[in-house]
């Protein structure tokens, strides 16, 4: 009974020893995890991943007490806080190549630190720079990317702090990678532009600064210029390293963060001139997606719809005159649900979207012919390969069925399996240039197809904010059997909240 009674015992206190309840057994979990897994600025994010001891050292970070310590103490804390939730936030994700690759990372997504909920954006602004209103900082809070100063395989602790924070500073301002001078001009990180005013204001006074923890000055007179910033993870396990073009470029196989929003506006002018009868559709897709977690997204998707009739000489552009007429007409035609889910949690570009959305008006095919007059379900498989730093390709495969009418005793409905793929070049982090076919044969009786080639250009004015433009030739069984023709133009716009 009394070994039982022991062993009983042992079972309750083991994982109350175990836990990480105090800030000297926080250090202690951190400063082993990084010096596992951190070497010369590069971090084993595989390796931290399978670690069985980051989730409670996230545990403490989010509930941490901080009000009986001492303003170098909660300094170090904070360094340290900040560091490994991206560390541990990239983990979550990994393998991806860049932190770009999970939207809304710095300014979207709230994770829980010292109790309260901040974006690590606002953690680093509010509660690390604001707070201490020291430059060196700049040179310890690590982002994860190849550009940012390296991290350490150490912690930061409140007794050497000051000594710590000038040696980073210093390393950082006389690494040739980081601070790039040649002649009378120098090339300095994207930190100094984006924090100016922690340097002083101008380039005379970040000069001043540089000049402190230089070892070969710069001349106070220097062309200050600012050189592209590399978010390529510093993934120790990383091949190759490159500029990173291709991650700061928007997937649209993935799923969207928790509690973010996107919204998507696809505009699609459909113009065909068949035996001098020009047929022209514009169609505004629109959906709206919110992240109930990193994997599953909800929202609501629709269609605004425009036709236009004409014979004779006319322009595909007429339709956008927007009237209802004898030959034309125009309306909300489709509302309902959409769901995506990312299903495999390695496969961080392959997801899963439909879309089930109910007519909205009557006698849509009536004259003219606007839409169908039953519901419409499309699920869509997209997958997003990387090649390079500068290619990829993607493929999407859809199982749509359209004019589903539910009527039991004439119920009815149109199969078709469209596939897409698209070549995709990068020339630089913000633009976007591909080529895109398709192909989608329709199942019924009388077996009938379409297909289209084109080409397109994207631009990314913020990670939030897209661009897109596509021009495409078109053509079906009807249309080569009576020497017609037909294009698309379209116009996308993409924005994150």
């Amino acid at each position: 009974m009394k070994i039982l009674t022991t062993i009983t015992l042992l079972l309750f206190i083991f994982p109350i020893f175990g836990q990480i309840n105090s800030f000297a057994s926080f250090e202690k979990e951190l400063s082993e995890l990084l010096q596992n897994n951190v070497s010369e600025g590069r971090v084993d994010y595989k390796n931290i991943k399978a670690s069985t001891r980051r989730n409670e050292i996230a545990t403490f970070i989010e509930n941490a007490n901080t009000s009986a310590l001492t303003d170098a103490q909660l300094k170090a804390f904070r360094i340290n806080a900040y560091n490994f939730t991206v560390l541990n936030a990239i983990a979550e994700d990994y393998p991806i190549g860049s932190v770009q690759e999970i939207k809304g990372f710095f300014d979207k997504v709230k994770r829980k630190f010292e109790g309260k909920s901040f974006t690590l954006t606002n953690y680093e602004k509010e509660l690390i720079l604001s707070k201490f209103n020291d430059p060196r900082l700049h040179f310890a809070v690590n982002c994860g990317a190849i550009d940012c100063p390296p991290i350490i395989a150490e912690i930061y602790q409140g007794d050497n702090l000051d000594d710590i924070l000038s040696l980073q500073t210093t390393k950082a301002l006389n690494n040739p990678t980081f601070l790039r001078v040649a002649d009378n001009k120098i090339e300095l990180s994207q930190i100094f532009k984006w924090y100016p005013n922690d340097f002083g204001g101008s380039s005379a006074t970040i000069i001043d600064f540089i000049n402190t923890y230089r070892t070969n000055a710069i001349n106070t007179d220097a062309k200050v210029s600012y050189y592209d910033y590399d978010w390529t993870l510093n993934d120790s396990n990383a091949i190759n390293g490159g500029s990173g073009n291709s991650q700061f470029r928007y997937v649209v196989s993935s799923t969207i963060p928790q509690g973010t929003f996107e919204i998507k506006f696809f505009n699609n002018l459909y113009s065909q001139n068949v035996n001098d009868q020009r047929s022209t559709f514009f169609t505004t897709a629109f959906s709206g997606l919110y992240g109930l977690n990193n994997r599953i997204n909800v929202g609501v998707a629709g269609r605004f719809r425009a036709v236009s009739n004409h014979t004779g000489d006319s322009s595909p552009f007429d339709v956008i005159g927007f009237r209802n007429t004898t030959s034309q007409r125009l309306g909300i035609t489709a509302l309902g649900p959409i769901v995506r889910i990312a299903p495999i949690e390695s496969w961080e570009n392959f997801s899963i979207q439909s879309t089930f959305t109910f007519p909205v008006g009557s006698e849509l095919e009536g004259n003219p012919w606007i839409d169908w007059d039953g519901a419409f379900w499309n699920t869509q498989f997209f997958n997003d390969f990387t090649l390079s730093d500068k290619f990829s390709i993607f493929t999407e495969l859809d199982v749509l069925i359209e004019d589903i009418s539910f009527n039991l005793e004439n119920a009815s409905y149109r199969v078709s399996t469209p596939v897409v793929l698209i070549g995709s070049y990068f020339p630089n982090p913000k633009t976007t240039f591909y080529v895109i076919s398709g192909y989608s044969p329709f199942w019924q009786q009388n077996f009938d197809y379409f297909y289209q080639a084109g080409a397109g250009a994207k631009y990314q004015f913020t990670p939030d904010f897209e661009i897109e433009l596509l021009y495409t030739g078109f053509r079906n069984r009807f249309i080569l059997e009576n020497d017609g023709s037909a294009s698309t133009f379209n116009l996308g716009i993409r924005f994150n909240i």
